[in-house]
């Protein structure tokens, strides 16, 4: 039989903790169970790696210190690598024994949320231990402690041994409902690498201007492609319905407002002949602006382009009277 025990504290010397777990392991020896500890501050870097370690264990042992506030950062980081990385086979009925001790308040949280987050990870979670040390070397000489500490060490041993039945839970059913957001393709490694480059706020920064500059230039070249359509569009139909009038020169130049490239059109007629061309027009003898949308309206035939003027839609420069002879030229009935 082989127990693992995870200690999430900072190691220091005083730890009560250490002081369980060192009186636990001899119990454990005693009884030829091999123990093998895991220091998590030692650790830190490799992290989520360590639920590879659970595959060889018939049980575990989950140790923190509660030293100002909750079980400390290092035992979250091992949970929170076992929801993404354990294997849910060999996390599913795995028992798990928490040991927490105080040096201010909060023991008795503190195990509980051990044995609810074990709960949730599929194991099944053990009656531990939990207690106030406010002065490590008592602590240690009360022989009714010890003797307490020897007893649930024994307990602990007895239930993995014969691996005892417990009762259904909730935090069972919530792992049913949320394990779908646990799938992911990143390997420990990866997603190690990643939350680097996460933490590093001149990387995320630089990474944000890079993404802002391709928006823009995507946003342009859609802007083109869509204006040329546009533009290519309209010359098209303009030429597909333009009816000569006879005698009729003029230089006709159609600006689109809402547009910031490709918006000019040139509409050169000369008698029976249209030249039409995507450009500005210097000189020329009518200069009408409007919207892309006033232009759809007048060649799906629902606006004329004397009507757009009288509307305030098209704004107009140059001989008036040619430009009612657009509605003559240009027939979109």
């Amino acid at each position: 039989m082989k127990i693992n025990i995870y200690y999430g504290g900072r190691g220091i010397i005083d730890d009560p903790t250490l002081g369980v777990l060192s009186r636990m392991s001899d119990v454990f020896g005693e009884l030829n169970v091999q123990v093998e500890q895991f220091n998590l501050f030692e650790h830190k870097s490799g992290i989520t790696a360590l639920p590879g370690t659970l595959k060889g264990a018939d049980g575990i042992i989950l140790a923190s210190t509660v030293e100002w506030f909750g079980i400390g950062g290092y035992m979250h980081q091992f949970l929170d690598a076992c929801w993404l990385y354990g294997d849910e086979d060999k996390l599913k009925g795995l028992y798990m024994a928490p040991i927490v001790m105080s040096t201010t308040h909060g023991e008795r949280e503190g195990m509980m949320e051990l044995a609810c987050a074990w709960e949730m990870l599929g194991g099944i979670p053990l009656d531990g231990i939990c207690g106030y040390v406010a002065d490590t070397s008592t602590f240690e000489r009360n022989e009714s402690y010890q003797k307490l500490i020897e007893k649930k060490a024994e307990n602990i041993y007895r239930s993995m041994n014969q691996k005892m039945d417990s009762l259904p839970t909730s935090n069972q059913a919530v792992k049913n409902s949320v394990a779908i957001t646990k799938i992911t393709d990143l390997t420990p490694q990866e997603t190690e690498q990643l939350s680097r480059y996460v933490s590093n706020d001149e990387y995320v920064q630089t990474q944000k201007k890079d993404i802002a500059e391709l928006s823009n230039i995507f946003r342009d070249k859609m802007d083109k492609e869509q204006t040329a359509g546009h533009i290519e569009d309209f010359m098209g139909k303009l030429k597909s319905h333009f009816k000569p009038v006879a005698g009729l020169h003029a230089v006709y130049h159609i600006t689109l407002t809402d547009q910031t490239k490709d918006r000019d059109i040139l509409l050169r007629v000369e008698n029976q002949n249209l030249e039409c061309k995507a450009e500005e027009a210097s000189g020329s003898d009518v200069h009408a602006s409007m919207t892309t949308s006033v232009l759809e309206q007048i060649i799906q035939g629902r606006m004329t382009f004397q009507r757009a003027f009288m509307e305030g839609n098209l704004k107009m420069k140059g001989d008036f009277k040619l430009l009612r002879n657009m509605d003559q030229l240009f027939d979109f009935k």
